[in-house]
């Protein structure tokens, strides 16, 4: 199988630049061919040269139309690389390439976001449905041009927001130190016996508890919830959560975790509270462990005024 490493990001974000360094890198290259399609010309540019040396070849495409099935099973018998690499266009679909496939000689081995540090909030709040698009496929987010003013953890939230399983790696500028904001100090006590979530801060919860696990595990904890129960929950069980404005209005989704315990006189969408321990357990939907709650107790309560929280 040839493995296919699907590199995203928009115009300028540095694709380009993290390409070349990889392919540069003995470590990766390994002697072997690499077929580099290029669906977008950034600022910086290949040397082909310099990369035909190292058994890189290069194909351009410059509509999105011309990037189908015909196309690849073209290039698999043409260049018979070893590996392939494709700098998506950042304005391009990235659903259409996935729904569409690939030849069976080829193997998605990872999808890369490369994102501009400087710039990325902004294009969370401007072109949403864009971002949404390129974060939630994607296994790793590469934030480069990193300084001592950058926002981690607010760039580590955002995109945890969006794809929960991304990791995310932060590079420094040229020139710059790594340097990055101190760890969020968690606004409810973790030596509580039993820890009193704020409403407002249920989001920083649900993140810091999918991020360190291990520090929860065996805490109990007490917050504001809805229920809710769909077909796909187990019996016997429910979700208490709430649901969180990832960056504006038109980003609302319901997140919690699976309660394990009885809350029958409960219905979808009434308003509790609930006091339960976190405990780990393997599901599917984290594939792999993940944080699940062991209920103790659950009150009545009134619908809050502001019923939506916010995730930063």
């Amino acid at each position: 199988m040839t493995p296919l490493f699907l590199i995203l990001g928009f115009l300028d974000s540095g694709k380009t630049t993290f390409i070349r360094d990889t392919l540069m890198d003995d470590d990766f290259t390994e002697g072997k061919s690499t077929l580099l399609i290029v669906c977008e010309e950034g600022e910086v540019e290949y040397d082909k040269e310099v990369l035909a040396e190292r058994k890189v070849t290069i194909v351009n495409v410059e509509n999105e139309e011309d990037f189908r099935p015909a196309f690849m099973m073209d290039c698999v018998k043409k260049y018979k690389a070893d590996r392939v690499m494709v700098e998506w266009n950042g304005t391009w679909s990235v659903s259409r390439i996935l729904e569409m496939g690939f030849p069976r000689r080829w193997e998605l081995a990872q999808i890369i976001t490369i994102a501009d540090a400087t710039t990325f909030e902004t294009y969370m709040a401007n072109m949403r449905q864009m971002m949404n698009e390129v974060i939630q496929f994607s296994e790793l987010v590469i934030f480069n041009k990193c300084n001592a003013n950058t926002k981690r953890n607010t760039l580590k939230k955002l995109v945890r927001t969006l794809n929960r399983r991304a990791q995310t790696v932060f590079e420094a500028a040229e020139g710059e130190e790594a340097g990055y904001d101190d760890e969020i100090e968690l606004p409810y006590d973790m030596k509580a016996d039993i820890i009193e979530i704020p409403d407002d801060d249920y989001g920083i919860f649900y993140l810091d508890c999918m991020d360190n696990l291990k520090d929860y595990v065996g805490k109990k904890v007490r917050f504001l919830a809805m229920v809710y129960r769909g077909k796909e929950t187990p019996k016997g069980t429910f979700v208490p959560g709430r649901f969180a404005m990832t960056c504006c209005a038109a980003d609302i989704a319901f997140i919690g975790f699976l309660c394990y315990g009885d809350a029958a006189q409960y219905k979808t969408r009434d308003w509790v509270y609930v006091t339960c321990e976190i405990q780990s357990k393997y599901l599917p939907e984290y594939e792999g462990e993940g944080p699940v709650y062991k209920l103790i107790k659950v009150e009545p309560a009134k619908k809050p005024e502001d019923h939506v929280i916010t995730m930063n």
